[in-house]
């Protein structure tokens, strides 16, 4: 896992080819702080990448030549494990499935505000935001969120105790199964445990787990999707 003192920042990709979301990605990015490489085109991304390697890429749905998701493909070719940010001005729910699809860990939507920009990146390098939470954690989201388990069981107290040991007895065989899923690359068997696994976290509550479960459902090659996933379940289990 990388780690990033102050006078080691993590260094970025900004693919991006309009001059004005540049100049606003540019400055609050390096506000972090952070190294900012920045790339106008499919084909600048390309060569950039070829010459330095980045902890982040932030890509620009629509190129002068090309998609973020032709980009992306050809990108995880190079570097199989670097998270990717997508933003876009368009939100509609077609483009939000493609992106999904295509590996990347979230959606940004222009114009955006530099908080939203800023959580997005500590997120997915697994920082501590400016709160101070630990690292790979989502500062909003807790272990556990009562009023959801209250609200999946009726408001039933004692069925929702009931419910989470034995959801917690069970727990590091579900972990184990994703775990051998993931070396043997069987797609079937991971969206199956992970399928059953996120329900399950819906019942009891668990929404950073189910939250990391999500993100290694997109992304199973990710290692940033897999390291929150292990932190999600070892926080559960101790």
């Amino acid at each position: 896992m990388n780690t990033h003192a102050q006078a080691n920042p993590p260094r970025l990709l900004l693919v991006e080819d309009d001059a004005t979301s540049q100049g606003f990605f540019r400055a609050a990015l390096e506000a972090l702080p952070a190294t900012v490489d920045v790339a106008g085109s499919v084909a600048q991304a390309l060569e950039t990448s070829g010459t330095a390697r980045h902890d982040l890429w932030l890509i620009d749905v629509n190129l002068p030549d090309g998609s973020g998701q032709e980009l992306l493909l050809r990108l995880r070719a190079l570097h199989p494990n670097v998270p990717a940010l997508a933003h876009t001005a368009d939100n509609g729910a077609d483009i939000r499935q493609s992106l999904r699809e295509a590996g990347f860990e979230r959606l940004l939507v222009k114009p955006m505000t530099r908080a939203d920009l800023l959580d997005a990146v500590r997120g997915c390098l697994g920082h501590a935001g400016a709160s101070g939470a630990p690292a790979n954690e989502e500062p909003a989201t807790p272990d556990w969120d009562e009023n959801a388990a209250l609200s999946a069981l009726n408001g039933q107290q004692a069925h929702v105790v009931a419910l989470r040991e034995l959801f917690l007895s069970e727990l590091p065989v579900a972990r184990d199964a994703v775990s051998v899923a993931l070396r043997q690359h069987d797609d079937g068997a991971l969206r199956s445990q992970l399928h059953r696994l996120q329900a399950s976290c819906g019942f009891v509550g668990a929404s950073r787990l189910g939250r990391a479960v999500r993100q290694l459902h997109q992304a199973p090659e990710s290692d940033l999707a897999r390291r929150q996933f292990d932190a999600a379940v070892s926080a559960l289990l101790h």
